[in-house]
């Protein structure tokens, strides 16, 4: 077994698994419970689970930027020339 290849993934027997992490002070909004969910990346979706309930939600990475994009403001444009 190799613990901590390479990108944060462990392999075992020709399996790769992705390490959770949990997301500090996260309320899960299914069950209510603090400290559950944990976070991981799956085929370049983010995948958020609560370990207690079993609650699941993916994001890609451009729905993610659509949604911060949304709520930004632009300051102004360089143009080189």
């Amino acid at each position: 077994m190799n613990n901590g290849g390479e990108n944060g993934k462990m392999t075992s027997n020709n399996q790769t698994r992705t390490r959770k992490r949990f997301i500090a002070g996260a309320v899960c909004p299914q069950c209510k419970a603090l400290d559950t969910l944990a976070l991981w990346r799956e085929d370049q979706v983010e995948v958020v689970e609560c370990v207690k309930c079993g609650h699941h939600q993916r994001q890609t990475d451009e729905q993610v930027s659509q949604h911060v994009r949304a709520n930004e403001q632009v300051i102004g444009i360089f143009h080189p020339e």
